[in-house]
């Protein structure tokens, strides 16, 4: 699988219709984007990343192990974020993008923490997918929810 995957980042894809990998790669790097960018990935972020793509994605651990190592490989040394917003743009319809901004939610309050940059990110990715705000917000609230955070967590004092 972990051959697979990086074919997929490397975009050798052989001008085929991306497909649920190469989504499923898309949304590994943009979580992996959202947890750099405090310039590291904790191993919390880490565990975080994997149980997000095993659940949403229904992989094994070992699958979204390989996922979230192609994608912190594939996004060293660069933000290519742009690249990922065109795959979920092209094989999500507008009103099911939702479930990204969610995902990365749950990436950027890992550490129970929310810092500016995180905010900012998650704010720029969510336009670029044409979330709206009122959508991020209620995706904000529902992993708070499920984190056991309090709904004022990260929001400046």
């Amino acid at each position: 699988m972990l051959n697979r995957i990086r074919s997929l980042f490397a975009g050798d894809d052989d001008g085929a219709e991306p497909g649920e990998d190469a989504l499923q790669a898309a949304a590994a790097a943009l979580m992996v984007e959202a947890a750099r960018t405090d310039d590291t990935i904790t191993q919390a972020e880490r565990d975080r990343i994997i149980a997000v793509a095993r659940r949403h994605f229904h992989l094994t651990e070992e699958e979204a192990q390989d996922l979230l190592s192609a994608a912190v490989f594939d996004t060293e040394d660069v933000s290519p974020y742009h690249r990922y917003i065109s795959v979920i743009m092209d094989r999500c319809p507008p009103g099911s993008r939702v479930w990204i901004v969610e995902m990365l939610w749950e990436v950027a309050y890992a550490d129970g923490v929310l810092n500016d940059l995180e905010a900012s990110l998650l704010r720029r990715i969510g336009g670029l997918l044409h979330v709206s705000d009122i959508e991020r917000g209620e995706a904000r609230k529902r992993v708070l929810e499920r984190l056991g955070l309090p709904d004022d967590a990260g929001l400046p004092a």
